[in-house]
């Protein structure tokens, strides 16, 4: 379970936000905040894995609340001011919101907190299997549901159209993303494009033979532009 509060003076942002978040699952809220000083004294007693987090607000600003924070959670950013997208990312924060935002766009911001723990903080009770395990999930928008999908389950991926398809071991996905966007997120996760409509996991290669892949009992092909790239794997 992903655990996050929600700091904005403005009860709309609060009631947007906690819509959309309702319909992702691992999601949970822990506190509804009006302005920093909530945050503050909440965050002194509990920790959690993200906030999203406003820049307008009275007395202290959501960016200078956050350079009081010595070792902050995870920070997606939702404001209506996008000059200072800048100094946020400077203040390392792991997405910038413009309002009003999408579902969708929303949906990404989570997917890089969830699959990015490297500003998260140790949680007591949770050993370094629980915290990999969770990096490797992530959210999958298809067929009008949200998918919470494990990426050591995909076998593979073959672009269809303008959408995806993430063939799982027990299960196929229809994705909304074209196959560009997984071939940027899934990257460091060590997955490879080797065909203009495919994507594998290196972990999942049985053998390379020609110019075909195979992975279980799946024979994924090689394109031209990426053979020379699929070489290297077993040429170094």
């Amino acid at each position: 379970m992903n655990t996050y509060i929600i700091i904005d003076d403005e009860p709309i942002a609060h009631e947007i936000i906690e819509e959309y978040c309702n319909m992702l699952p691992h999601l949970k809220l822990e506190k509804n905040c009006y302005n920093a000083k909530e945050a503050i004294l909440f965050l002194n007693e509990n920790t959690i894995d993200f906030m999203f987090l406003d820049i307008n607000m009275p007395k202290l600003s959501g960016l200078d609340f956050l350079r009081t924070l010595t070792n902050p959670p995870k920070v997606i950013i939702t404001t209506a001011y996008e000059e200072f997208a800048l100094e946020g990312f400077d203040l390392s924060v792991n997405d910038y919101l413009l309002k009003p935002f999408s579902f969708d766009r929303l949906m990404k911001a989570i997917n890089k907190v969830i699959t990015n723990d490297n500003h998260s903080p140790k949680k007591e009770g949770i050993t370094e299997v629980d915290s990999s395990s969770r990096k490797q999930k992530f959210f999958v928008k298809g067929d009008k549901k949200h998918y919470y999908i494990d990426a050591n389950e995909i076998l593979f991926i073959e672009a269809y159209g303008n959408y995806t398809k993430l063939f799982l071991k027990n299960e196929m996905i229809i994705s909304n993303e074209k196959i560009s966007y997984y071939e940027i997120f899934l990257k460091s996760k060590n997955f490879i494009r080797t065909h203009k409509s495919f994507i594998v996991p290196l972990d999942k290669i049985r053998l390379i033979e020609g110019n075909r892949i195979q992975i279980e009992n799946h024979s994924i092909p090689i394109g031209l532009t990426y053979k020379s790239t699929i070489s290297k794997l077993y040429n170094n």
